[in-house]
């Protein structure tokens, strides 16, 4: 999403600078009054504008932390405390110092007479958008604990996913940094030795052992040409990932990637359904919902195809019939929601849909753990087999000239 620098006026007439991320520069506009401010200057981001934000105690809030506080205030709001009184309550006990700060400033906010919605919108970067549209449709309703609670359930089943899938990737990665210790560990104490031996031989090196001991002295004596070029990649890599093309890109890959496209597909299908049965549940209208929705789409062919479905739906077209057209979601969901279209039951099937592939999406996570683990066991030994075979074969032509000099 692109991001906007601004300077404006604050409420107190004094004059600030920051960013913003929207999809325009009309929603930038809009989040900028929406805080209270009144907007000079807006202007679009380049690659080389935007702050670099290197973090050595702070992160990111997590939708675990998002769930917990939704549980808490709806335990805390039921037993008919206060709001304000509830958010002061949250923010002694929050263990995350960005929500805490952002809790403390939504608490101000509302002393002040603003709506807890808006105040929560001032804090854009802590509280995702489906969380501040859920909100304001609760207290529209009069139904706040009802929207904290169904926004508790949305952090929880996000958070069990993510979960899944970073539990089944520590094992490959462990696996992977062993691979990457052991041949470097190899090219800089083990082959060398074996290099200054083989330089007192009065014969010709096989071509394995010679591009091994070439690899070695590289490594050894010229590292940080290495570095660099290791640097040089990553840098082009976020370069091109930054990019309009390269996102599209990525994003095509990671759907039609051999072991992780089927996941990625499920993952985006899972995410969608529950969160637009979460808003429409609220009495968000499906327009409103889809546009949320899309928003909070990672991959950006999925965000496309949802934005490109709620155009339609504006223009009074069912919902699965862009979905279809598409050829973005797989076809159950479609149908799913084709039948909640036709039996007006559209909530009932969007949660049925989610839970299935949610399902889905673990059954995923664990066959792509099984598959990935053996094959990093299978290319570890290949790798360190090799550079083994290159050290071995001289050693055994040396044995072969000993015998045939005996003889």
């Amino acid at each position: 999403m692109p991001s906007y620098k601004y300077t404006a006026y604050g409420k107190d007439g004094k004059e600030i600078k920051g960013s913003v991320e929207a999809d325009d520069k009309e929603t930038a506009l809009q989040q900028i009054k929406n805080a209270g401010n009144i907007p000079i200057n807006v202007s679009e981001e380049g690659l080389f504008d935007k702050d670099i934000n290197i973090s050595f105690g702070g992160k990111k809030v997590s939708a675990r932390d998002l769930s917990i506080f939704c549980r808490q205030f709806v335990s805390i709001s039921g037993a008919g405390v206060a709001i304000v009184d509830a958010l002061e309550m949250l923010a002694d006990q929050t263990e995350s110092k960005e929500l805490k700060a952002a809790i403390i400033d939504v608490k101000v906010s509302v002393q002040k007479g603003e709506t807890l919605a808006n105040s929560m919108r001032k804090q854009g970067k802590i509280f995702p958008p489906i969380m501040i549209n859920m909100i304001e449709a609760g207290e529209a309703s009069g139904n706040l604990e009802v929207s904290f609670d169904r926004m508790a359930t949305q952090f929880e089943k996000q958070t069990k996913l993510q979960s899944l899938v970073k539990k089944s990737m520590i094992y490959p990665i462990a696996l992977l940094v062993i691979v990457i210790g052991v041949v470097i560990a190899m090219m800089i104490l083990v082959i060398p030795s074996f290099a200054d031996m083989y330089a007192d031989m009065d014969q010709q090196l096989p071509v394995l052992t010679r591009a091994l001991m070439a690899c070695s002295d590289f490594i050894v004596g010229k590292w940080y040409i290495l570095l660099a070029v290791i640097a040089l990649i990553v840098v082009a890599f976020k370069v091109f990932a930054a990019s309009e093309k390269g996102t599209y890109i990525l994003a095509n890959m990671s759907m039609k990637a051999p072991i992780f496209g089927k996941l990625t597909v499920k993952s985006a299908s899972a995410q969608f359904a529950r969160t637009l049965s979460t808003l429409t549940a609220s009495g968000i209208s499906m327009i409103d919902a889809l546009e949320i929705a899309g928003k909070t789409m990672k991959n950006v062919i999925f965000r496309d195809a949802v934005m490109e479905a709620r155009e339609k739906v504006a223009q009074g077209r069912p919902l699965s019939e862009p979905l279809k057209n598409g050829k973005v979601f797989p076809n159950m969901i479609v149908h799913m929601i084709g039948i909640g279209e036709e039996t007006g039951n559209m909530e009932d099937m969007l949660v049925t849909a989610a839970s299935y592939y949610e399902e889905e999406v673990e059954v995923a996570t664990e066959a792509t753990a099984a598959v990935i683990e053996p094959l990093i066991i299978v290319v570890m030994a290949a790798i360190v087999g090799t550079i083994i075979m290159a050290i071995l074969i001289p050693m055994f032509g040396m044995y072969d000239l000993a015998g045939g000099g005996e003889v």
